[in-house]
Parts: C-alpha cells; sequence; structure tokens
C-alpha cells in the first residue's frame, strides 16, 4: 500500500518542481514555443477549476478539496488489495489534487503551464494531467468490469 503514497508524493513534487521552474524563471503570460503553433509553455495563473470555471472561489476549492483529498486517503486504504488500477487511479489523483490544493493555499491560485495551442485548450500543468489520467483509469476499471459481469452472466 506504502506504494501508492510514494506515488502520490512522486505527483506532487513533480508539481511542485515544474511549477517552481515556471515561477522562476518565466515572466507571467511568457510563453516558449516547444512546437511552433502547436505546444508552447506559457506562464499562466487560474484562480479557478478545470477550464477556469467558479473562478475565485478559494475557500470552496479548499474546503471541497480537503474532503476529497481525506475521502482518497480513506478509499485508498480500504480498497488498496482489490484493484491495483483503481489504486494506482486514486494515488494519481491524490498527488494532483494535493499539488493544486498547495498553490491554492498559499497563494489562491493555481500555477498552469502546459498549452496546446494548436487546439485551443485550456492550459494545464502535472497535477491537472495526474487527475485526468486518474479518472481516465476509473473509466477503465469500470469499463473492464462491466466487460466481466456480463461475460459471468452470459454462462448463467
Amino acid at each position: 500500500m506504502i506504494y501508492y503514497y510514494v506515488i502520490a508524493l512522486l505527483v506532487f513534487f513533480a508539481d511542485r518542481i515544474t511549477k517552481w521552474l515556471v515561477v522562476t524563471y518565466m515572466e507571467f503570460g511568457q510563453s516558449i514555443p516547444l512546437w511552433e503553433g502547436v505546444f508552447h509553455l506559457t506562464s499562466h495563473r487560474n484562480r479557478g477549476a478545470a477550464f477556469g470555471i467558479l473562478q475565485n472561489q478559494r475557500g470552496f476549492f479548499i474546503v471541497i478539496t480537503i474532503a476529497i483529498i481525506v475521502g482518497i486517503i480513506w478509499y485508498l486504504w480500504k480498497t488498496h488489495r482489490e484493484s491495483k488500477l483503481v489504486s494506482l487511479a486514486l494515488a494519481l489523483i491524490l498527488g494532483g489534487a494535493v499539488g493544486n490544493f498547495y498553490d491554492r493555499v498559499l497563494t489562491g491560485e493555481v500555477v498552469d503551464f502546459f498549452d496546446f495551442t494548436l487546439i485551443n485548450f485550456p492550459i494545464f500543468n502535472i497535477a491537472d494531467s495526474a487527475i485526468v489520467i486518474g479518472v481516465g483509469l476509473f473509466v477503465i476499471d469500470g469499463i473492464r468490469e462491466l466487460l466481466m459481469n456480463g461475460r459471468d452472466r452470459k454462462y448463467e
């Protein structure tokens, strides 16, 4: 079980280091093209949630995030032996949630920098990526469960 908390810590530290690099070495609003017209590193701040919704709701996000973090830790402790995929998903979500929570508590905003300019996608960070990947793993596990249960019923 400790491995999943180590994964969460690795996500958190990767997120912190990359955000520190952006804040330290880039001006706010500065954009560095890594692949011109497709992918840039852009120094951006977000006071809301995904896609910029719920701007300036710091207190709300802090309360909700604490509840989510406590829930994930409890659920990971309870289910870590049942499914490695679900445990990995929870670890990624936990690391990402703590990463963005840290920003929000200290500064009231989250540092974002991955910018897919080709498709005009919202700017995001490593914590956001970990959360999305974790949710994707939950979806994969849910589909797998549905397929397994359907196959079991087929032979009843």
